[in-house]
């Protein structure tokens, strides 16, 4: 179960927010919403352990983070929203260096495989320079058919993808939650999970 307790973050002189609580237990997806500048990206990575908060903490079943460290990053995947995405690499060795840097090393079988079924056989050998940002967007969540991890943090999954390709996202995010996995995402785009539990936190 993922924790937070009276969170606060300040950046520079301005307070993004405070005394922000929540729970994600097993099967839970949390949208995290609210205006832009209110602090989403800035809490996404908070719980990735990429930044510290000003105040409160946050815990994974019970132990602050920052005392897990590499056991609790090897339980969390994060996706940020600019994907990550190296030009010059191919599609297939954009996916398994990410996935390497994750600790979650895969064959080139397995992401061939990966990139097949989120739609873009055929264009594994390609540099993603030449995707388009679609594609380039498969590309970073395609390594979520893959992962192992118990926890999804996703910061906007679904920017630059046509309808089939949110529908996929979806597939995917139900079927991680179905197996006791943990989801926190930010969308602009509307997406009705139809087979999980789903909360809201709002961000003002």
């Amino acid at each position: 179960m993922l924790t937070a307790k009276n969170l606060e973050c300040i950046r520079g002189e301005h307070r993004l927010f405070s005394d922000v609580s929540f729970s994600v237990n097993p099967g839970e997806l949390m949208f995290v919403g609210g205006p832009n500048g209110s602090g989403k990206t800035s809490l996404l990575r908070l719980l990735c352990g990429l930044s510290s908060p000003d105040g409160g903490e946050i815990c994974w079943n019970g132990t602050n983070i920052r005392e897990l460290d590499g056991e609790y990053r090897r339980t969390m995947t994060y996706l940020g929203h600019l994907g990550g995405i190296k030009d010059d690499l191919t599609a297939i060795e954009n996916l398994r260096i990410s996935c390497a840097l994750a600790d979650c090393e895969i064959s080139e079988d397995q992401a061939m495989g990966a990139l097949g079924q989120i739609g873009l056989g055929g264009r594994e050998m390609l540099p993603a320079k030449v995707l388009s940002q679609g594609q380039r967007r498969r590309v970073a969540l395609a390594r979520l058919l893959v992962v192992r991890s118990r926890l999804w943090i996703l910061d906007e999954p679904l920017t630059a993808l046509d309808v089939a390709a949110v529908e996929l996202i979806k597939k995917i995010l139900e079927h991680s939650l179905s197996k006791g996995g943990m989801v926190v995402m930010t969308t602009h785009q509307e997406i009705v999970m139809t087979a999980a539990a789903v909360h809201h936190l709002t961000l003002s």
